[in-house]
């Protein structure tokens, strides 16, 4: 039996050698991965939906406050008014103004309420008559779609193109593929463009600022501002409420399918496995979250946009994050 080593000469046996430069890297356990920990953050704080305690609870809370308030101010205006009556109901003026301009604001944030109920409206009327073959109910679609974007010069062209040409369809996957190549698909480039500097920011701002859960509140700024503008584009125009809802659906989407929980591989066939592993942490931290981000902008689109993508026109969403990057990891 040998002692030593035994030396087995491969060329001479004629088998084939083993292309050690393109063996994969050895896995290191004391690396940490990167896996994009401040958009999970944001996505857990944004998705949460609160218990029915912590609803009463705030509401509760909500109603006496209001009521001190209230009370408060009645007093003190009274007495004002008891004491020096010019400059009470001058303060007594000031206090209906504010009360007029939250009226206004409570106004404004049902109608952009509104707005997205009706969008909501023209999907599920859309998917009604897709799945029914209904060829009238496509027209009606597409009828209300042209009234939504009446006012907008950028859907001009595109609603006088499909006025001329949804007579001459006549199938309801026809009338709708229409409507979302010659209306939607503009609008589709613009919120495409919103997403992309939505995740250029939340990677650069995760990259280049080391403070500890401002990586969170910038990306949770950024993509509430993202999926503001996306409803925007789509006629949504959404208040803050309006926002709040959307983003809260989008990410508790995003939580359930835990297509937020994963992000470095958007970005393996962007960069290779091995460089992404070797580029520093907080820089390959930025890139996870800012690819995080383009895939909340798609969640988005999907949800603000009054049709549903079709398979030619669906957003990749590993093309969005390469043009969102592209300045942050080179050509």
């Amino acid at each position: 039996m040998s002692k030593g080593p035994v030396l087995f000469d491969l060329e001479e046996s004629g088998e084939a050698l083993p292309d050690v430069a393109g063996a994969a890297p050895v896995p290191d356990p004391d690396a940490p991965g990167l896996d994009g920990a401040a958009m999970q953050r944001a996505a857990r704080i944004a998705g949460a939906r609160p218990s029915r305690l912590a609803r009463w609870f705030w509401g509760l809370l909500s109603g006496v406050l209001g009521a001190v308030i209230s009370v408060a101010a009645w007093d003190f205006v009274y007495r004002l008014i008891d004491r020096l009556p010019i400059l009470g109901w001058a303060v007594a003026a000031l206090i209906l103004a504010l009360l007029l301009v939250v009226a206004l604001l409570v106004l404004r944030e049902l109608a952009a309420l509104g707005r997205l109920s009706r969008l909501d409206g023209v999907r599920r009327q859309a998917d009604a008559a897709l799945a029914d073959a209904d060829l009238d109910g496509a027209r009606a679609v597409a009828a209300r779609l042209i009234a939504l974007y009446a006012g907008r010069e950028d859907t001009r062209w595109g609603r006088a193109r499909l006025e001329e040409q949804v007579g001459e369809q006549f199938d309801a996957a026809a009338v709708l593929e229409l409507v979302e190549a010659e209306v939607l698909a503009p609008l589709d480039a613009r919120a495409a463009r919103e997403v992309e500097a939505a995740a250029r920011q939340v990677a650069t701002v995760t990259a280049l600022v080391p403070l500890a859960l401002a990586d969170v509140a910038a990306a949770l700024t950024a993509n509430l501002r993202m999926i503001r503008r996306v409803a925007e584009v789509y006629g949504g125009r959404g208040g803050f409420l309006g926002s709040w809802r959307l983003m809260r659906a989008v990410f508790g989407h995003l939580v359930a399918t835990g297509a937020v929980a994963v992000g470095d591989d958007l970005l393996e066939p962007l960069l290779g496995g091995s460089i992404l592993s070797k580029l520093s942490r907080r820089f390959g931290e930025g890139l996870v979250n800012g690819a995080l981000s383009a895939r909340v902008g798609v969640a988005a689109m999907e949800v603000c946009r009054p049709l549903a993508f079709t398979p030619r026109h669906r957003p990749s969403v590993r093309g969005m994050v390469k043009r969102a990057l592209t300045g942050l990891i080179g050509r």
